[in-house]
């Protein structure tokens, strides 16, 4: 796996992977997006740690909204793989192209 320290490399962020699959955890590594050391939690219980933050994983925008910046993996799964646990082979197989946003919660 890829070596960095708990920062961005590119431009000094904070990481934080929002997940509870394990696979999903080792992909980010593997492919250099997050560092092995980034922080990981399962669920969201205290949004300040998203606030100004790169955010990897799957959010709502509300959530979303908060981070500094929000990036997922999409995955194009067939159907008996939805809701299995993936391995980091079966992660690069399915996975698309990394993507990220800004996202702005603005008034109705």
């Amino acid at each position: 796996f890829p070596s960095h320290d708990n920062m961005d490399e590119h431009n000094g962020e904070e990481i934080i992977v929002v997940t509870r699959h394990k696979g999903m955890v080792e992909y980010l590594v593997y492919m250099g997006y997050v560092p092995s050391d980034c922080q990981v939690v399962s669920h969201v219980t205290d949004t300040a740690i998203l606030e100004g933050k790169k955010v990897w994983g799957v959010l709502p925008h509300s959530l979303s909204s908060l981070c500094g910046l929000f990036c997922e993996v999409p995955l194009n799964l067939p159907a008996e793989l939805r809701g299995k646990e993936l391995s980091v082979e079966e992660m690069t197989r399915y996975a698309g192209p990394a993507k990220a946003y800004k996202v702005i919660a603005m008034p109705v």
